[in-house]
């Protein structure tokens, strides 16, 4: 066994891990790399890792050894129990000030958990974010670390040298936050992107029931957008489906069955902003039009028993096809919205110092939601850090002014044919409602005061300061003891 001391080891040879490793190496980093399957390493190393500056270990011991000081385990195993059972494993074998790096989808709950607990055995530990796939894992992802902040001056040479670059030449990396800060931000990004993919695809029903497109022109149309303003990863991947064709000459798209997978990132996301009472309407919607897609037997069933309007004649399909541009983009500029309101609150929350100009510039390059809109939310936050809201920057607020007549178009003519739009639609009602002075939760409240006592405050009266009424002269002066927004 070689005694050459890797820079930073690699445990797992999943395609994610294999595809870091590479990176790695490729730029100029020695890697060590364990996998508990241990042909799975003979595998690695007498074919991809032939001949490169990695090496293979069979155990544990061996390969934490094989590491320079301080040592930098990186974990790409599956999220969850896996995780937490290498780690018990790896601790007895590190010296105070080593690393242990999460490089999977975990949940930033249990990255704080971990924090803590790596950190009380005198060892630091890095929950990091990695998006990209394993294209981006290979050629440069977006990485988003978050743990022991001593840890990221260890790190940081090889994370940003290996993550995706802007066009300016800035590294996708940057460190985020104490804790489960880095999961969190990575979490949020998957939330967007179930929105981005959500609303694509709605857009994408509009064009092919209610236009009647063929794929190739659909092609076409993501094609001219993706060289405007919707430039990005997802609108150019589309762009690629729709246009795919088997070797029997088949598109592709038109055979895969109408269900949607999911891993549990977005599902997490929406269950983070009710835990913070922020209104994240879209990504929730995005997230329940994959469970409404995986019950297809019942939708089958479904179809055969309800009606709904029929095609709707007299539709100008250039108009159309120009204002689901707009409607597209004003529902994108609330998504992401929405995503930073909610990583707002968390970081009062949690207590994290984030930085969300330089989150937008961790996802200009490698990840998913890589787009060139990601610029404008830098400049945003470069222009007014306290910002509140995206939609109160004069950039997006005239952007979705602009927009706002093809997107209210888009809305109707979807409810007039029935095609459903979840995600765009649920963007228009949070515009409208977060544009409104005054809602209608005072009858809400009064209806919760009727039957629970529950108190209210009072327009002519300081806020802070609580009132009940007795609505049926039976209920009496008592009120109940707890109030939440």
């Amino acid at each position: 066994m070689t005694q050459v001391k890797a820079d930073i080891g690699v445990v797992g040879l999943a395609v994610m891990g294999e595809n870091l490793i590479l990176n790695m190496e490729s730029k100029g980093f020695s890697v060590a790399c364990y996998n508990r399957t241990t042909s799975k390493v003979d595998d690695f190393m007498g074919d991809r890792a032939k001949g490169k500056n990695i090496y293979g270990y069979h155990t544990v011991e061996e390969f934490v050894q094989g590491l320079e000081r301080p040592r930098k385990v990186m974990i790409m195993v599956k999220a969850g129990g896996p995780v937490d059972a290498f780690i018990e494993q790896v601790i007895p074998l590190l010296k105070e000030g080593d690393i242990i790096i999460d490089g999977g989808n975990s949940h930033f709950p249990d990255t704080i958990r971990r924090t803590a607990h790596v950190e009380s055995k005198g060892l630091q530990y890095i929950g990091t974010g990695v998006s990209g796939g394993e294209e981006g894992a290979l050629l440069g992802p977006s990485i988003m670390p978050g743990g022991s902040n001593a840890a990221w001056e260890h790190v940081k040479p090889i994370f940003q040298k290996i993550s995706a670059h802007t066009d300016e030449g800035d590294p996708c990396c940057e460190w985020v936050g104490e804790n489960g800060a880095g999961h969190f931000v990575k979490m949020v990004h998957n939330g967007i992107e179930y929105g981005d993919m959500q609303m694509i695809c709605e857009t994408y029903q509009m064009m092919s029931q209610g236009l009647d497109m063929s794929n190739e022109e659909m092609t076409e149309v993501f094609a001219k957008w993706n060289t405007g303003k919707l430039d990005s990863y997802l609108i150019e991947i589309t762009r690629d489906i729709l246009g795919y064709k088997d070797e029997n000459g088949h598109a592709t798209v038109d055979l895969i069955l109408d269900t949607a997978g999911q891993k549990g990132t977005g599902k997490w996301t929406a269950i983070a902003a009710l835990d913070e009472g922020m209104p994240l309407t879209l990504i929730g919607e995005a997230v329940f039009a994959r469970a409404l897609s995986a019950i297809k037997d019942e939708r089958g069933e479904a179809s055969k028993v309800l009606v709904g309007p029929g095609k709707v004649a007299g539709t100008d399909k250039a108009a159309l096809l120009a204002d689901l541009e707009d409607a597209l983009y004003a529902s994108k500029i609330v998504s992401y919205a929405q995503g930073y309101q909610l990583m707002r609150t968390a970081a009062v929350s949690y207590e994290w110092n984030l930085n969300y100009g330089g989150i937008a510039l961790m996802w200009r390059g490698g990840c998913i939601i890589r787009s060139v809109f990601l610029g404008k939310i830098k400049d945003a936050f470069d222009n007014n850090a306290d910002l509140t809201n995206l939609l109160l920057d004069p950039f997006f607020s005239e952007a979705v002014t602009n927009a706002q007549a093809a997107w209210r178009r888009v809305i109707v003519k979807a409810v007039e044919m029935g095609i459903p739009m979840p995600a765009m639609s649920s963007a228009l009602a949070y515009y409208d409602g977060y544009r409104s002075e005054r809602l209608p939760a005072n009858l809400l409240q009064a209806q919760r005061d009727y039957f629970g006592a529950h108190t209210y405050e009072r327009i002519d009266k300081a806020r802070g300061e609580w009132f009940h009424t007795n609505w049926t002269g039976r209920g009496g002066d008592t009120s109940a003891s707890t109030y939440v927004v």
